[in-house]
């Protein structure tokens, strides 16, 4: 008798359910029942063998369900018509109440429920997991991460140390907690690494459904052990810590899959990265662009306003023409591009001179109360230019900076006001 999971021999009585003796398989640890036959066939066994010739389970069947025909039976409808006649005493057999609630069939469909069982795990398979505590420790995200990679279920997971090392601290419990086997290994250099390396060479023989398996160590020597499992037909993944990141590397495939330890998560490769960049910076493009469209919008309408106002103001007789806060501002605009356009370019002192007089001039008619000063006066001429007054100074070469330029000019006088300068402008004749 063998065992219907693994097929090993090696097994003990186990109690007895329904009278019938239970048993525990020592390799694997399933529970099977003893294969039972029913009454008449083992009857009909020890009749027809006649204590010398072996009947097989085929034949026993038959012999019985031929023996409860009757004689005539058989001889009316002839040998053409026999096996139609046993299979539907058969099937009358196997569908009566008395059999379907017999222990033979409940026997029966185990038997064919383990054997279902058997072929799956077969076809689909397991991941298995070895570690080497002593060189590296993987809490439950990484484990988990690590179950993820591989296509099989992860359901055994090893773990060899020196388990009386104080080193290792409680990491036998939270290990053997989370379902792991821990092996025991004497004291010695690389006397895990070792072990795990004997035990992985026939690791088909302990769990012949085996078909990926996880090598976690850092240790160069492993690579032994990785090179024997992928000559056995099994998928390898050598893992192995690199600072804060887990370095998994598919042996098969070479596809290598980094896991940061800091934060519990795959670091993605750069391919995988660029994409949402470039999907963000197009995001972000499309959400410029439509608030300029918006700003756009919000301008046009604008000036659409100021047009009509001014139109209107027109229409308007000189006495009764109100003042606007609009109308100001868009002349005040129309000033400025009619400065900038006659501006543009300062070639000479006489038409810096000439715009920094007209610049004064404006402002003290505009608000006279206003006081001001040499920085205010710079930004004006940044406007209207598009360069500061320093740099202008120094490509006329007129001094080296604005305000000293301004002091040195018999046309312009400057006078403190506190930490600013204010600029005023004398009458030319």
């Amino acid at each position: 008798m063998k065992c219907p999971l693994c097929e090993s021999t090696s097994y003990y009585k186990n109690g007895r359910s329904n009278d019938q003796q239970n048993y525990l398989c020592k390799n694997c640890g399933k529970q099977f029942f003893e294969p039972a036959l029913p009454c008449s066939l083992e009857m009909d066994l020890l009749a027809n063998s006649n204590g010398h010739t072996k009947v097989s389970m085929a034949d026993a069947s038959e012999l019985s369900l031929v023996k409860n025909l009757p004689e005539e039976k058989i001889i009316e409808q002839g040998l053409g018509s026999f096996n139609f006649i046993l299979a539907e005493e058969l099937l009358q057999t196997i569908l009566s109440p008395d059999c379907l609630e017999s222990a033979v069939f409940s026997q029966l469909i185990l038997r064919i429920q383990q054997e279902n069982e058997i072929r799956h795990k077969l076809e689909t398979g397991i991941s298995l997991l070895l570690l080497d505590a002593e060189n590296l420790k993987l809490d439950i995200n990484s484990e988990l991460f690590l179950a993820s990679i591989c296509k099989s279920r992860l359901q055994v997971k090893i773990a060899f140390a020196n388990w009386k090392n104080p080193n290792i601290g409680k990491q036998d419990i939270e290990l053997y907690n989370r379902g792991y086997q821990l092996v025991h290994v004497p004291e010695g250099k690389n006397s895990a690494d070792t072990k795990m390396i004997a035990f992985g060479a026939s690791i088909l023989r302990s769990y012949p459904t085996v078909k990926e398996i996880l090598v976690c160590s850092s240790d160069g020597i492993l690579n032994h052990l990785c090179n024997e499992l992928q000559n056995q037909g099994l998928i390898v993944y050598w893992v192995r810590r690199q600072g804060q990141n887990l370095h998994i590397d598919n042996r098969n495939t070479g596809k290598i899959t980094y896991y940061s330890l800091s934060m519990a998560t795959e670091v993605p490769s750069f391919e995988k990265v660029i994409d949402p960049i470039q999907d963000l910076i197009k995001t972000e493009e499309e959400s410029m662009n439509a608030k300029l469209n918006s700003l756009v919008d919000v301008a046009t309408s604008f000036q659409e306003r100021c047009e009509i106002n001014i139109k209107h103001n027109l229409n308007q007789p000189e006495k009764e023409k109100p003042i606007s806060v609009v109308d100001n501002s868009f002349a005040e605009s129309i000033k400025d591009q009619e400065k900038q356009e006659e501006f543009t370019e300062i070639s000479n002192r006489e038409i810096l001179d000439k715009l920094l007089f007209k610049l004064i001039q404006d402002i003290h008619i505009n608000s006279p109360q206003t006081k001001l000063s040499v920085s205010k006066l710079g930004t004006e001429i940044r406007k209207i230019t598009g360069e500061s007054p320093n740099s202008i100074i120094k490509k006329l070469k007129l001094g080296s900076n604005f305000t000293k330029y301004l002091e040195s000019s018999p046309t312009f006088t400057l006078k403190a006001s506190g930490k600013e300068y204010e600029v005023t402008a004398l009458l030319r004749e």
